[in-house]
Formats: structure tokens, C-alpha cells, sequence
């Protein structure tokens, strides 16, 4: 075992222990070849361990294979990602100030298009993100219509071009547009322009119906749920961190469920497919040169991520010694998910956890393990 995975399992080892989460996973490629380690249990009744090959929900690194499909399309001459949200879905993002002949294709991909962040309406946390509502919403059905309707429902943040916002209902729209320009569904379309020309065997978009993963994979534990008697309409980006039930609850097994992710964050996926899938995009085997360039063009970020510019569906990260990444992430219902690269692609690693408690932190000491910083 090489140093870097030496202290990689040891940081694997000391987030489990620090109770994290019930377990963590990562793999590693670089020149010595491909290296997994696990730490935990991917079920806490059973003490089952977590192994390699299990399948997981990815989360927002769903959104670089809805960007993926897109440049694609445009590579292909099918769109333009300057084309309004309007050229494609007329009549569509209308009224409470959302107007989509002002927001292009490019501004939904890069969270430009000043639409409003539907993670804290009142709507999706009464739903979700308290635990007697997702006990009674957990199986529920969403539909595409249902989640533009969601995303409208807010206000946007500010004009278009003004900045950035974080905004999945933009993946939505985006992925109405996969569907309006192809005729065929959005999940055919990143079968088609990810996941064949890849060959990953452990990975595909998850319908909105489904309840269940279709292979081996560790079950999901949260404590993200805000407190009893919190009025949801309260929340705010400030405010929200505060008003978490904490870390002394215990964990809710929110493994079967159905999600509402699709465009935004529909992607299953194992962390050995995660790294071909980092690598392919920053290599760019995927895309034309035209388009790669587009996917790592970034913009600084907002009540987001520190230290963090965003491209297309992916991201870049300047480390404590002024290393630069490239990185996937996502973060969906006791589900973790990073995958972190050198610019060269010579070095990756995938990592998940099966808990998303302190989940920027445990993330962060396995990243130091692999980077240095």
C-alpha cells in the first residue's frame, strides 16, 4: 500500500469513527494503478461493511451529464446554448418575475440565469426536510411539469447575468429542453451521450417512479431534518444551518424513496464509473474541443461552496496551498458524493458516503489525504 492510500484509509477510518457517517468509500487512480478502500457499514442493523462496486445516488453530479447531453446536442448543431429558455419551451417561465426569453441555455447551466433556490420553499422542506413529512412524501410521485411549477413558484434572486444562484428547477428546464430539441426522453439522452460511449456498467438516471436501486448498494441515513415546530416559511440561506434538529438525533433510513433529482441530480452511479466519468470530462474524450472548453469555463460562486468557481455541471476548487481541482459533487438524502481530479487527470479519486451529516468536513480530510492540502 502506497502512502497516499495509507493515509487515505486512515482518513476513512477516522471520519467512521468521529461518526460522520455509518460508512465511507473511495477509490483511487493514479500512476500506480486503481486502489478502494472502505471504512463503516453500509447497514447499521446488519453491520453489513460497504464494498466496492455499490451503487449510489449521485446527487448534483447528475447536472455535468445534463450539461454533457447538451453540449452535445449543440456539437451536433441541434441548439445553441445561447438560444433563450423560450426558443425551446414558449409560454413556459412566465410571471413572479421569472421571464424565460431573458434566460439562455448557457445562463441554466451555469446557475446565471438569476432563478430563485427552491431547496428552502416552504413546499419542498414541509415535504422533505422534516421528519413527519418525508415519512408521508417519501414514495411520492413528482412530475417534470410539477418541478418547473416548483422552480417558478420562487422569485428570482436578480437579473439574468447578475450572478450566480444556485438553482435546480434551471436543470429541470434544461433537461425539458434535452426532450423538446431530441423527441426522446431525458434519460435515453444521457444513455446516449454519457453512459454508452463510457461503458458504465453501474450507472444510469433513475426515473422519477422509481422506489428502488436496481443493484447492491448501502443504505441511506440522514439527520438533515429541521427541528420541530420550525415554520419552514422561515428559512433562509442564513438561518437554516441553525435550525437542523443536530447531530445527537438519530438517523433516519431514507434509503427506499423515490427522487425528484431527474436533470438536477437523477444520476446512480459507483465510484470506479464516477472516475472514468471525471476523467472523460476532463480529458475531453467526450466532447469536442469547442465544447469541453465551454464545460470548464467557470464563473465565482454565491452562498455556495467556498473556494469554488462553477462551469457547466461541474466545478473547480482552489485547495488551502493553491492547488486547483476539478470536481463533481452531490449531495442528496444521506448520500455523498465527490469526485476530484487534477487538471492533467492523472490523479482522481471518488468518494461517497452513506451519511450526510459534517459531510463538507469528512469530505475535506480525505481530499487532504489525496492532494496534500
Amino acid at each position: 500500500m502506497t502512502n497516499t492510500y495509507q493515509r487515505v484509509q486512515d482518513a476513512l477510518d477516522q471520519v467512521v469513527a468521529e461518526k460522520s457517517t455509518p460508512g465511507a468509500v473511495a477509490e483511487i487512480r493514479d500512476e500506480h494503478g486503481t486502489w478502494f478502500g472502505s471504512a463503516g457499514v453500509a447497514d447499521l442493523s446488519t453491520g453489513r461493511r460497504r464494498e466496492p462496486g455499490e451503487q449510489f445516488h449521485t446527487g448534483s453530479v447528475g447536472k455535468a451529464c445534463t450539461a454533457t447531453a447538451l453540449l452535445t446536442l449543440e456539437a451536433e448543431g441541434r441548439l445553441s446554448l445561447d438560444d433563450t429558455v423560450e426558443t425551446w419551451l414558449p409560454g413556459v417561465v412566465r410571471g413572479n418575475g421569472n421571464d424565460g426569453r431573458e434566460i439562455t441555455i448557457r445562463q441554466l447551466l451555469t446557475h446565471t440565469g438569476g432563478l430563485g433556490i427552491t431547496g428552502l420553499s416552504p413546499e419542498i422542506v414541509r415535504k422533505y426536510h422534516t421528519r413527519d413529512g418525508f415519512a408521508a412524501h417519501r414514495h411520492e410521485v413528482s412530475t417534470v411539469d410539477e418541478l418547473i411549477r416548483l422552480q417558478l413558484a420562487v422569485p428570482p434572486r436578480h437579473k439574468p447575468g447578475e450572478g450566480f444562484a444556485y438553482a435546480n428547477g434551471g436543470y429541470h428546464l434544461a433537461g425539458a429542453i434535452i426532450e423538446k430539441a431530441t423527441g426522446r426522453s431525458y434519460e435515453d439522452e444521457v444513455t446516449r451521450t454519457v453512459i454508452e460511449p463510457l461503458g458504465l456498467t453501474g450507472t444510469y438516471v433513475r426515473g422519477l417512479a422509481e422506489q428502488r436501486f436496481r443493484g447492491p448498494h448501502p443504505k441511506a441515513y440522514t439527520r438533515m431534518f429541521i427541528r420541530d415546530g420550525v415554520d419552514p416559511a422561515s428559512l433562509t440561506v442564513d438561518n437554516y444551518a441553525s435550525l437542523l434538529a443536530g447531530p445527537e438525533t438519530d438517523p433516519a433510513d431514507v434509503t427506499d424513496r423515490t427522487y425528484s433529482g431527474w436533470a438536477a441530480g437523477g444520476l446512480v452511479s459507483t465510484t470506479g464509473d464516477l472516475l472514468w466519468l471525471l476523467s472523460a470530462l476532463i480529458t475531453g474524450s467526450l466532447l469536442p474541443p469547442a465544447q469541453h472548453e465551454t464545460m470548464w469555463h467557470t464563473v465565482p460562486t454565491a452562498d455556495w461552496l467556498p473556494n469554488a468557481r462553477y462551469g457547466t455541471g461541474v466545478s473547480q476548487w482552489t485547495l488551502a496551498n493553491g492547488r486547483q481541482v476539478h470536481v463533481l459533487s452531490g449531495v442528496e438524502g444521506g448520500s455523498v458524493t465527490l469526485a476530484v481530479g487534477t487538471p492533467d487527470g492523472e490523479l482522481l479519486v471518488a468518494m461517497h458516503l452513506n451519511g450526510d451529516w459534517n459531510w463538507y468536513l469528512a469530505c475535506h480530510q480525505i481530499i487532504e489525504a489525496v492532494f496534500g492540502s
